[in-house]
């Protein structure tokens, strides 16, 4: 049957939506780093973020959290923004296509899976444990050809595991200590800790050099108002209405689709090897995320 509240069919599409708006930020990222290097990038785009939810706070007036929410959110942003985004832009600029930090990213199923399974007490079953190893050898047929290529510098791979590590250890993280967090708060608190951090980064090893180009101005309210806003809220959203396992086997799902858009946007291509490896993902987020009969979608 259909969804009929509003609510429900925003639970319904939420999922959907969301793959569709994480898989446009690589696109969006790839987009920008011509005009400006990727600390810089992301200290414009954190910025902009925590300008624009200054504005709704002021309008909204939220209650903020104490000082160990402050802590708890400080933390989540360094992991799921600081970590996982600076390796994100950092792997792209020494060589990694969008489509393949993609896919090492949706690796985090299998980290997660694990992790939930001692940290949160969640029970992964059977058929779930199936559908992600599923998953782990779709992502590891494609990355497996990029490797043989050898056209990506060493340190385009550090970057990549920072940014695996990062939102996996971060998704976890503001599941068990971010959930009663109003979230204009919590993310202006968690923009503000990895804009800070990206600062940093960006004085420290980059020129901070911008060319302030149209397409880099599309990139940048792209990514603030649909990655930093729209997308970074369902997944919150997702995460306190799912379990840890389940949402993040979404990120299986965001490789075909960045996939798609930067084969439509920069002509980047899969051999059949990696076709099949995409195939094997999707397989894989439909055994962790079906449910048998009787369950509440």
């Amino acid at each position: 049957m259909m969804p009929r509240s509003l609510e429900d069919i925003a639970i319904f599409a939420a999922p959907g939506v969301f793959v569709v708006l994480w898989a446009s930020g690589f696109i969006g990222a790839k987009f920008g780093l011509p005009y400006a290097e990727p600390m810089t990038f992301l200290s414009l785009r954190m910025g902009a973020a925590v300008g624009l939810l200054a504005i709704v706070i002021a309008l909204t007036r939220p209650k903020w959290p104490d000082r160990t929410g402050f802590f708890h959110s400080a933390i989540a942003g360094s992991l799921v923004h600081g970590c996982y985004l600076g390796g994100v832009f950092a792997a792209i600029e020494n060589g990694i296509s969008a489509g393949l930090i993609a896919l090492i990213v949706s690796l985090q199923p299998v980290l997660t899976s694990t992790l939930a399974n001692r940290w949160l007490g969640e029970r992964v079953l059977p058929r779930q444990w199936l559908g992600l190893l599923l998953g782990l050898g779709g992502v590891y047929l494609i990355v497996r050809e990029n490797v043989a290529a050898g056209d990506i510098k060493p340190v385009a791979w550090a970057f990549a595991a920072l940014a695996l590590t990062g939102i996996t250890v971060g998704t976890l993280y503001q599941k068990r200590f971010g959930g009663g967090i109003d979230w204009r708060p919590a993310l202006f608190l968690q923009y503000l800790t990895a804009d800070v951090l990206f600062i940093i980064a960006a004085f420290l090893f980059e020129t901070r050099v911008v060319h302030w180009t149209p397409q880099f101005v599309f990139a940048l309210g792209w990514l603030v108002v649909l990655l930093s806003f729209s997308a970074v809220w369902l997944l919150y959203f997702l995460i306190r209405r799912s379990a840890a396992t389940r949402v993040v086997s979404l990120m299986y799902l965001t490789p075909p689709v960045t996939a798609l858009m930067a084969w439509l946007f920069f002509g980047e291509r899969l051999a059949l090897l990696g076709l099949l490896g995409m195939a094997i993902c999707v397989t894989g987020v439909f055994l962790v995320n079906w449910r048998t009969g009787g369950a509440t979608a």
